[in-house]
């Protein structure tokens, strides 16, 4: 058996701004209906629905890895994120053992 693929379905309390986050950070928005949005980056992705229950969304958690840290974070300050989505917040990195 060839896996083909691993996606996580994520929801969105505000459908609209989070399909911008996503758009904003460079990702690809294939609608998949009028409440659901498959989302790409590359060979990743992820569907995010329009779909809020708070237990779930404050539970929910993506973990993405890039090849250079420093650069990405770099990418993200450049985007101005935190002016354009008013719970956007970014901090900086921490190294763990």
């Amino acid at each position: 058996m060839k896996y083909k693929s691993i996606r996580a379905f994520i929801g969105a309390k505000d459908f609209t701004e989070s399909r911008h986050f996503y758009q904003e950070l460079g990702f690809n928005e294939v609608p998949v209906s009028s409440n659901m949005s498959y989302f790409s980056v590359g060979d990743l992705g992820f569907y995010l629905q329009d779909y809020y229950v708070k237990d779930w969304v404050d539970n929910s958690m993506v973990f993405m890895e890039v090849d250079n840290a420093r650069q990405y974070q770099q990418k993200l300050a450049d985007l101005n994120l935190s002016a354009k989505f008013k719970t956007v917040k970014l901090s900086s990195i921490q190294e763990n053992d």
